[in-house]
């Protein structure tokens, strides 16, 4: 069961997905429980997200899983749970706060709130990484190889013994 939580391939592609979702996911997070990058720390996040009725303990694990999940994701580590904490994520945003505001961002401030557009792109990407794994350059393949490799049978030469009929 471990092994396929972890099992991934090398594949450069999905190393780019989870990077790119990982770093995203983090620097939401760092915003939200640390006031790093222009955020409000996590008081303020926790609060916020109290006034739009999510419940304190939820709100404390989604900005936790947008910080160590986005951290998981750039690291390689348990990618596939960070991935599915982070679609659990987005479908709670969709469903709480953004479905009523159209699929849309609101680029130019035309209207209150914001559209879900940008929930479906984080969606499908961890959807593959949720599916694929890790790829290249993770901790999740380099702990699957190396599990890998000390699971092989060991092979070794075994010599007939020699069959009298033979020699007849």
């Amino acid at each position: 069961m471990f092994l396929q939580v972890l099992a991934t391939s090398n594949d450069f592609t999905y190393t780019i997905a989870r990077l790119v979702l990982g770093v995203t996911f983090f620097m939401h997070g760092a915003q939200k429980m640390l006031g790093w990058f222009g955020g409000y720390g996590l008081h303020a996040a926790t609060g916020s997200l109290v006034q739009m009725g999510v419940p304190e303990p939820l709100a404390l694990v989604a900005i936790n899983i947008e910080f160590f999940g986005g951290l998981g994701l750039i690291l390689g580590l348990f990618t596939r749970i960070a991935a599915l904490g982070i679609i659990a994520n987005m479908v709670v945003a969709i469903a709480k706060v953004n479905s009523e505001n159209g699929f849309f961002m609101n680029w130019l401030g035309a209207h209150k709130g914001e559209g879900f557009e940008y929930y479906l792109l984080a969606i499908a990407l961890a959807l593959v990484l949720l599916v694929k794994g890790s790829g290249a350059f993770s901790i999740d393949e380099a702990v699957t190889w190396r599990l890998r490799k000390l699971r092989k049978p060991v092979r070794r030469w075994h010599v007939a013994a020699p069959n009298p009929s033979q020699n007849a």
